[in-house]
């Protein structure tokens, strides 16, 4: 599969799950069975639906923001996690970077933790800038890749929308 532009949620997935990465960029999607997806979605609808009015969405270059903050030029994104990830820092650092690609000028960034009742403010370093082409080259491998990475059997498996997908037993052919 080749593709253009790579999207915030694979540059999470990248530092996730090399995996997830591919399945969910070669068409796998198991968000919508996800109840912690599900989840997700109604702490950032009903803990947050005042946003819209203030902040805006922005779509540019194959990624969706959930919030930029024009007139203090920072990008929000909340996370249903109970627990702060790598993961999701390199996603709104990739934020930042495709915005001030784009000529768009991005102060920082505010991680929300609405289950943790945290914030986290994160800033693009330079060493950041030189890091995420690295970041989009690496993920365009893995995606174009002819054969799906190994699972990692690691702890966050268990919380993943492809568990079931990763560790369903095989069937014996031998007793069909």
């Amino acid at each position: 599969m080749t593709q253009n532009h790579i999207t915030g949620t694979q540059i999470a997935y990248l530092h996730l799950c090399h995996r997830k990465l591919w399945l969910f960029a070669n068409g796998l999607n198991m968000e919508h069975t996800s109840g912690l997806v599900t989840q997700g979605r109604i702490i950032d609808e009903y803990t947050y639906g005042q946003r819209a009015s203030k902040w805006q969405q922005v779509e540019i270059d194959g990624i969706k923001i959930d919030y930029y903050d024009p007139k203090n030029k920072v990008v929000r994104e909340v996370k249903k996690s109970n627990k702060r990830e790598g993961s999701h820092i390199a996603q709104v650092k990739y934020y930042i970077y495709i915005l001030e690609q784009n000529g768009i000028e991005v102060s920082h960034a505010i991680l929300e933790y609405p289950k943790l009742k945290k914030t986290e403010e994160i800033y693009l370093s330079d060493a950041d800038r030189e890091d995420i082409p690295i970041w989009q080259k690496k993920a365009r491998d893995i995606i174009s890749a002819e054969v799906c990475p190994d699972k990692i059997n690691s702890t966050l498996c268990k919380r993943c929308s492809y568990y079931e997908f990763c560790y369903v037993d095989e069937v014996n052919t031998e007793e069909i």
